[in-house]
């Protein structure tokens, strides 16, 4: 066991490590590969001035190419070191400003040096406001016919028969290795995250294989990236060369080194030397595959000895390499215009059946598996105010619930996109426990209402050429992994990512939902507008029938009762029983009055939501009702009530006509039993009145929550038969629903359902 100090001091050492290493590949990342300051020697280079075409800077090796020092060559003119120089002016003239890849000039004879008179391909590019000549032994013509014609007459005509990506790759490979005869040639296509897979492959025996394999995107830091973009072909003939550095080292024209971002000849990183030698690789090439203008991946060949590539073979390389990558944008553009057109058909549908329907929920519910399908997801849900819908695979409702929260936290972005919870919403550390990624959208400018699709967590092996890790040198410097054999990594937390297409479509679905919800709004508009001039006319005719009716019916209730009074003593008993039913009946018709005229209304009145505590409006309710029950032996079971959203006015209303109901119809039993209670589910709260009374026959239960509709006759039990129908009109406004149980002389259980909502909202 370490002691505290020698723990202490090994906790020291690691951050140092730690801090070294970071310190390190922020270097490597700086490292300005475009202006290394030297070329590969296997050509000589000269740069001039674009004008005056002097030579402004030699490569150091020229000696030993022409037996002539680099001063001895600047300030020179170009036609006094080389034959037909005006020839070459004229040529070097019509290079293009704007196309920076090296061309050949031609074969060249310098008047001067060791060479004198001999064949030397000339290859230049105007880069840097100077003139960038590559000089490089020339290649045989006949050679590079037999290389360039095979491939335009047959391989370029295989690529477009190619039925997809991997088969383009194993045939490029092929043509690549025939073309060049390096020992091992590999395609690898980067990920997002910049990791590369090898997808196809073509070596000789003896030659490890990476076929399947990842290289970390450590590997090529973003500046190189970025020339494999601007340059699509690099090639480094002999790892172990010794750079050949420029005279003078800086451009005089700008005072700065040259940038050789487009120069065949560049050197390269040391870092990137000492990892061709680990992985046994002395020659390398590279061909970059440009879609869209990224860099897609890399046709990358090998070989374990030094070898040359004239500059034929890397024309009909560079050749192959963007026919490979139109090939690829051409599969890639395919395939995306076939998602697409799939996307939009899933949005159509969905559009359809929300259009078809009241709600947007409903509409989405009609085709779960459309809609699912939509995003490849294995789960969804659909919020809205009041209600919370789930669909297949998804994380429990007190879960999406907390999400909902969150989402709303967001005060930006109409959609949110992950494919690792846990990573990416840290403040849900059990959402992630249920689901590896998601997918939001918005669908409510104003509201928590969302789309949202999941995707369960994919644990997934990746296969590493090497275990992906840097260290550092003795100098400070990074330093290269030494191994790449097969190393494994188990990757968790992740789902599927989501396709590019998706979100943008989510969003095109977003747009046309709002579009749908903005349409139903100008309806409902037009139907309130109708309503309006309806509930005049209701109005108008309830104070009609308030004025009109009531009235008459006052007077014969206040006759007959003077009547009564006056010429009583003198009519019959008969005649005194007849009045005191004319009595009777025109009271009743004024309640009757009374309580329509109360139902009417009840249906425009503006509902205003609010905490309730149906334990405390049931205690207020007994209270009230007191005088009715006090003298019977009535007992009260009351359970538990939680507390729910809606109108408190409304809701009081309707459990008294519950109440009254139980009490009324219970009291022919000694005791009489009221039971209240509720029950809970994930989406609504259930209240239920229970009593010990006559009951009811279940043949008639449709029949109950029905204006004037009566199960027992009036002369056993009084009332006017619109109690439970105003129970009814209450709940279904709280977009709730009522519903009765019950036996003939063994009671009866009256139900309320109630949605549960978080939040008061406006109706």
């Amino acid at each position: 066991m370490p002691t505290g100090l020698e723990l202490k001091e090994m906790i020291l050492a690691s951050s140092e490590t730690s801090t070294s290493l970071s310190t390190a590949i922020a270097n490597c990342a700086k490292e300005p590969i475009h202006i290394p300051g030297s070329i590969q020697p296997q050509g000589f280079m000269m740069v001039f001035d674009e004008q005056a075409l002097t030579v402004l800077q030699v490569s150091e090796n020229v000696v030993d190419w022409l037996d002539l020092a680099p001063d001895q060559l600047l300030g020179r003119h170009l036609d006094e070191l080389l034959e037909d120089a005006a020839v070459l002016a004229e040529r070097l003239a019509q290079l293009s400003d704007e196309d920076t890849t090296p061309f050949h000039i031609g074969d060249v004879r310098f008047r001067q040096g060791s060479r004198r008179g001999e064949l030397t391909a000339m290859v230049a590019h105007r880069f840097d406001r100077v003139l960038i000549a590559e000089f490089e032994t020339i290649s045989n013509t006949i050679t590079a016919y037999n290389t360039l014609y095979p491939m335009v007459r047959t391989f370029i005509g295989h690529l477009q028969g190619a039925n997809d990506i991997d088969e383009l790759c194993r045939l490029s490979v092929a043509e690549v290795k025939r073309v060049t005869g390096f020992g091992r040639v590999k395609i690898y296509n980067f990920d997002p995250e910049g990791n590369g897979l090898v997808l196809a492959e073509c070596l000789d025996e003896g030659y490890p294989s990476y076929l399947g394999l990842s290289f970390p995107a450590s590997d090529i830091p973003p500046q190189a990236r970025q020339l494999y973009v601007a340059n699509r072909i690099r090639v480094i003939e002999d790892a172990n060369y010794q750079p050949s550095p420029l005279r003078p080292a800086c451009n005089p024209l700008t005072g700065k080194p040259l940038d050789l971002s487009y120069a065949t000849l560049r050197s390269v990183s040391p870092v990137h030397l000492q990892y061709m030698r680990n992985m046994q690789t002395i020659a390398s090439m590279s061909i970059s595959i440009v879609v869209e203008g990224q860099l897609w991946g890399l046709i990358s060949a090998h070989h374990a000895s030094a070898r040359s590539v004239g500059f034929q073979t890397r024309t009909a390389c560079e050749l192959l390499g963007r026919v490979l990558s139109l090939q690829i944008e051409a599969k890639i553009a395919h395939s995306r215009t076939q998602h697409l057109l799939q996307l939009r058909r899933h949005i159509v549908q969905m559009l359809s059946a929300m259009a078809d329907r009241d709600s947007v929920s409903e509409g989405l519910l009609a085709l779960p598996d459309t809609f699912l399908d939509f995003a490849q997801a294995s789960g969804a849900a659909i919020i809205s105010t009041s209600h919370c819908d789930l669909i297949g695979q998804t994380p429990p409702r007190d879960q999406v619930n907390a999400l909902v929260q969150w989402l709303g936290t967001r005060t930006s972005d109409d959609l949110f996109q992950t494919d690792n919870v846990g990573r990416d919403i840290p403040e849900l550390p059990e959402l992630a426990k249920h689901v590896g990624g998601l997918l939001a959208v918005a669908i409510s400018e104003l509201h928590s209402h969302y789309l949202i699709w999941f995707k369960p967590e994919q644990t997934r092996i990746v296969q590493w050429a090497g275990k992906p890790e840097k260290a550092i040198s003795a100098s400070g410097a990074l330093s290269p992994r030494h191994s790449f054999a097969r190393w494994q990594e188990e990757i968790s937390g992740f789902s599927t990512p989501w396709h590019e297409q998706v979100p943008e479509s989510a969003l095109e679905l977003r747009n046309a939902v709002l579009g749908i919800v903005l349409r139903k709004a100008e309806e409902m508009a037009q139907l309130a507008s109708d309503l309006k001039k309806t509930n005049k006319e209701l109005e108008a005719f309830s104070y009609s029938v308030s004025h009109d009716l009531r009235a008459p019916l006052r007077h014969i209730a206040g006759y007959a009762e003077l009547l009564g009074d006056f010429e009583g003593t003198k009519l019959s008993e008969r005649g005194v029983r007849f009045l005191e039913h004319i009595s009777e009946s025109a009271r009743f018709a004024g309640t009757l009055v009374d309580n329509l005229l109360s139902f009417s209304q009840m249906g425009r009145s503006a509902l205003r939501f609010t905490d309730v505590n149906l334990h405390a409006l049931v205690e207020s309710i007994r209270e009230e009702m007191k005088p009715d029950y006090q003298s019977r032996n009535l007992e009260w079971h009351i359970q538990p009530l939680p507390r729910v959203v809606g109108d408190a006015a409304f809701l009081h209303l309707a459990l008294r006509n519950l109440l009254a109901n139980a009490i009324k119809y219970s009291r022919e039993r000694d005791p009489a039993i009221i039971v209240i209670g509720a029950q809970e589910n994930d989406d609504e709260v259930i209240v239920f009145v229970r009593d010990n009374g006559v009951g009811f026959n279940m043949e008639y239960v449709d029949k109950l929550f029905g204006v004037f509709q009566r199960l027992h006759r009036m002369e056993e039990f009084e009332g006017t038969g619109i109690g439970l129908a105003s129970v009814r009109r209450i709940i279904e406004r709280h977009d709730g629903r009522v519903w009765a149980e019950g036996k003939i002389d063994q009671g009866a259980t009256f139900y309320f359902a109630l949605p549960k909502r978080h939040h008061p909202v406006l109706a």
